[in-house]
């Protein structure tokens, strides 16, 4: 049973750098994509002759959030027009997708699925009165096909099914008919039990399965927790399995898992998809508020802080594919690339390296985030995230002032019509707590509020950075929920030009950079110290970052892989010195876009 539950862009707004990182993005590619990108400029799901299956209802995932989130009229609008336009063209029988009806049959239904939970969405930003209705016959009419054997699950639709649960459980708490019940348990019948794949997990081959693709794993991730309630079973909590085990044959330093497109095994030196990255992102955030295991919250924040900044431009305009730990360049491979299943261009910033499926999907990875700052259930509200929001939802109005993760300390005024309680989410690793003063431990701060007040709380703590081990003898540096590394100075070369009718144009062209700076570097001390700055305009700017750590280094004989000369050897030549000792100061994963983040300590 869902233990806390969301709240919508009506009732939680963003503050303060949390603001500022959406309002790039409503500035950047995602907020542009209709204007410039074939697959949703002339989407063929609102009449035109471009791609459509997942590309728009993947884009309008993260821009509709993101334009109610910023109250943003000419978004809202935008976003409005394709959804009457999607809406104008469902079938008399409920059908919604843009196929034949000759062709439903060898019609991959992820669409369906993907398109339904999309309609959620925006209902819940929009309040439009036509979509339980429209959902309602979209899903009747995907019921009835599988029922009566017409189609079936197969590919992204067998192996995504449980997606379909997050419209399944709207639509059962609208409606209360039987038929939706009887929906998930064909979906979770004709579903792929990922359970049965685990072997496939442990040795990664270089083979493109959806056994084994990186996105699939991700969403997968809080599969049991959507599904136990409407299916009335017992929560097992195979995530928290499932994921230590994708974690230990495949586990990277930000939380996820290397899959450059499928699983890659244990290395800083294979990617990880971008859409993997914001889909796992959703699933912690369902998976915190299905269980309220803070372990899930933390993880969630080191994805979000880390990973997916730092495979996105500053300016939002580019993005990767895949991202690496160790990451000494961005430029095309000549030859066979280091990924397994991806290509030559994969890691360079662009508008569509590789594959378009993260050009749309990367959006939503912010705003969802954004929204999960605070959660309720009964007449308790958390503050689950301490990212800069305002709440205003059944009389009680929370403003949250802070700069974490990059200073520690938050500031809340609160008043409420009516007494409630509020929760505070305190990290695992906050040192020397203190609520207003007074020194507090716990993993909770647990508050009673008055009604008819208007009160102050002020959380404060310390983080120590300190080193975390990593496989094969190396080390990376952490403080708090920050990742630090050793930042590469680069030159950014611009390509523009046109490829299958996509044009590549200055901001939305492609990028490869090419290192400048030494990379070949181990720890030669444990000393560390944190360098507090000011929050930019930018708050993950690879120019001016919010946080730094002062770390003694020396260079060591490295060396590249073998058969590359654009990646570093997975595991160093040689850890002894050919260098003086020098401090140097690690800057936040999520800044630095050519960077060493795994070192070795060199030899004595």
């Amino acid at each position: 049973m869902r233990k806390w539950n969301f709240y919508t862009t009506n009732e939680v707004k963003p503050c303060g750098w949390l603001k500022r990182q959406l309002q790039i993005q409503a500035d950047g590619l995602n907020g542009n994509l209709d204007k410039i990108w074939p697959d949703v400029r002339d989407s063929a799901w609102i009449g035109g002759n471009c791609e459509g299956w997942e590309r728009v209802p993947y884009w309008l995932d993260g821009f509709i959030p993101l334009a109610y989130l910023l109250e943003n009229e000419d978004m809202i609008s935008r976003a409005k027009k394709y959804i009457d336009a999607i809406l104008s063209f469902q079938k008399a029988d409920g059908w919604i997708c843009p196929c034949n009806e000759d062709a439903r049959i060898t019609y991959d239904t992820w669409a369906v699925q993907l398109i339904s939970k999309v309609l959620v969405v925006y209902f819940e930003c929009s309040n439009d009165e036509r979509i339980p209705q429209v959902l309602h016959d979209i899903l009747k009419n995907y019921y009835s096909l599988l029922k009566n054997g017409t189609i079936s699950l197969f590919g992204w639709g067998k192996f995504r099914w449980f997606e379909t649960f997050l419209a399944i459980d709207f639509l059962h708490k609208t409606y209360r008919e039987d038929w939706i019940i009887d929906l998930a348990r064909i979906l979770k019948e004709q579903g792929a039990d990922y359970n049965d794949f685990i072997d496939l997990w442990k040795r990664p081959v270089n083979h493109w399965k959806f056994e084994t693709h990186i996105v699939n794993l991700a969403m997968m991730l809080k599969s049991e927790a959507v599904c136990c309630e409407l299916l009335d079973l017992p929560y097992a909590n195979h995530a928290e399995s499932l994921r230590c085990l994708l974690d230990k044959y495949n586990g990277t330093v930000y939380e996820s898992f290397t899959g450059d497109e499928c699983l890659s095994g244990v290395s800083p030196i294979q990617g990880t998809e971008l859409c993997a990255i914001v889909e796992q992102m959703y699933s912690y955030e369902h998976l915190y508020a299905y269980t309220g295991d803070d372990n899930w919250a933390e993880r969630l924040e080191v994805l979000a802080f880390n990973a997916l900044p730092a495979t996105i431009s500053d300016d939002m305009w580019t993005h990767q594919y895949v991202q690496m730990s160790n990451q000494i360049s961005c430029e095309t491979f000549r030859g066979n690339p280091i990924f397994g299943t991806n290509g030559q261009e994969s890691h360079l910033f662009g508008l569509e390296p590789n594959y378009g499926c993260c050009t749309a999907n990367f959006s939503q990875g912010w705003p969802k985030f954004a929204l999960r700052a605070f959660m309720h259930k009964d007449n308790t509200i958390i503050n689950s995230f301490m990212i800069p929001s305002e709440l205003n939802a059944d009389g009680k109005h929370i403003i949250l002032e802070t700069e974490y993760p990059f200073k520690n300390n938050a500031k809340y005024k609160i008043s409420s019509r009516d007494a409630f309680t509020f929760v505070v989410r305190i990290p695992s690793f906050a040192e020397n707590v203190k609520i207003n003063g007074t020194t507090f431990s716990g993993d909770k701060a647990i508050l009673d509020i008055p009604g008819g007040k208007e009160i102050e709380i002020s959380i404060d703590f310390d983080t120590t950075p300190h080193f975390k081990a990593r496989p094969n003898g190396l080390h990376s540096v952490q403080c708090g929920s920050l990742i630090f590394s050793v930042p590469i100075t680069y030159k950014a070369c611009m390509h523009e030009y046109e490829r299958d009718g996509v044009v590549r144009q200055y901001p939305y062209c492609d990028y490869e950079l090419i290192p400048q700076s030494n990379w070949n570097y181990a720890f030669c001390s444990e000393e560390l110290s944190a360098k507090t700055n000011d929050v930019s305009e930018i708050p993950f700017s690879s120019k001016m970052p919010p946080v730094a750590i002062k770390a003694k280094l020396q260079q060591i004989d490295w060396g590249f892989e073998e058969r590359f000369d654009i990646v570093c050897a997975k595991i160093p030549k040689s850890t002894l010195p050919i260098s003086d000792e020098q401090e140097m100061e690690l800057i936040p994963y999520g800044c630095a876009k050519l960077r060493m983040t795994e070192l070795p300590f060199a030899k004595k």
